[in-house]
């Protein structure tokens, strides 16, 4: 079987009709890619139009402020790919003169970009003969070839570059490389493809040995921990507020939050509202209340987090105060900025 020209015969009735895919222009195909990477098509699509809306350029988005950048982001997760993107647009206009590499190699050689976002830029604005390697590939090529190793292996990339090198059409890589993504999202797809109306499934070797579900193979687990976050809301009579910006390395760096307190496990009204008192003497507190009993979950990939928000009334003008107001205009995670939206306003 002719695995490419089945492909790009399938992505041609199948394919999705989407913004980056009409345009050669390699600021937005990488605006696209790195909005994409962990993130729904159906999620990333508002941000995309949001951004190329906002930042028409490469020269716009590098001369914007990095909080501007982060509040568009509000959101979308994995806030680095916001700040790093924004280095990278700097590089690009002060070394490149705004103009992106035209080729795999040099692009390679941009902060922040990899061998996959090199390679989509590579292919679907230049055309390079070069294949992607995500999470849909690694599935669908490991599917079909029956291929056992583990994709979190350091070997992985390298052995699944080198099999899809081999297919990948030299007359329409950028179709190809589309195609394949699209395959993997549409049709191959994580839980329970439907194989029988697959135009592989004569061909599919994990079909054929009924080792769908096992591939692909993925040992490594993430180490996933829990978190207690205690958010404590100042309030002042003047309806002002005190947040701070996370400045240390972990989540949602660079973001705003409330002052916290985390603690090793969930605790008792009691105990933190001990702790407030012990810890902020230089206020003069009226009184303290959980928000509505209110207790949320949120989950990130390697964090389980609870989050509990307390409200403070204090009798004298907070000292560096924000209008509760003003709160809007800063970037803060979206879980707290939902708490915002639904309890301050």
């Amino acid at each position: 079987m002719d695995f490419s020209n089945s492909l790009l015969h399938w992505y041609l009735q199948e394919k999705r009709d989407l913004p980056w895919r009409n345009t050669t222009n390699p600021y937005k195909i990488w605006l696209s890619e790195i909005i994409l990477q962990q993130t729904r098509v159906a999620q990333g699509l508002p941000y995309y139009l949001a951004f190329t809306d906002q930042y028409p350029t490469i020269f716009d988005f590098a001369a914007a402020d990095e909080e501007a950048i982060l509040k568009l982001w509000q959101g979308l997760g994995y806030y680095s790919r916001a700040r790093n993107m924004h280095k990278t647009a700097q590089q690009i206009v002060n070394e490149y003169q705004g103009v992106f590499p035209n080729n795999y190699v040099d692009l390679l050689k941009l902060n922040g970009v990899g061998p996959y976002t090199a390679a989509a830029i590579a292919s679907f604005a230049f055309n390079e003969v070069v294949p992607v390697v995500d999470g849909n590939v690694f599935r669908v090529l490991s599917r079909f070839f029956d291929v056992d190793t583990d994709i979190s292996s350091s070997k992985a990339r390298k052995e699944f570059f080198e099999i899809a090198q081999l297919l990948i059409s030299k007359e329409q890589p950028a179709l190809f490389n589309q195609a394949i993504m699209d395959f993997g999202a549409i049709q191959c797809v994580p839980q329970n493809p439907n194989c029988m109306q697959c135009v592989f499934s004569e061909a599919c070797l994990a079909y054929q040995k009924n080792k769908v579900n096992e591939r692909p193979v993925k040992l490594k687990k993430t180490k996933v921990t829990n978190r207690f976050l205690n958010y404590l809301v100042f309030r002042d009579d003047e309806n002002q507020t005190l947040v701070n910006k996370r400045t240390q390395k972990g989540i949602w760096h660079n973001l705003y939050e409330f002052p916290v307190i985390e603690t090793d496990s969930e605790p008792t009204f009691e105990a933190i509202k001990a702790q407030i008192e012990q810890q902020f003497t230089e206020h003069e507190m009226v009184d303290i209340y959980v928000f509505n009993d209110l207790k949320i979950t949120h989950k990130l990939s390697h964090q389980n987090l609870t989050l509990r928000f307390y409200n403070i009334q204090v009798q004298h003008k907070l000292a560096n105060g924000i209008h509760l107001d003003d709160l809007e205009k800063l970037p803060f995670p979206i879980v707290i900025h939902n708490f915002i939206q639904k309890y301050i306003y």
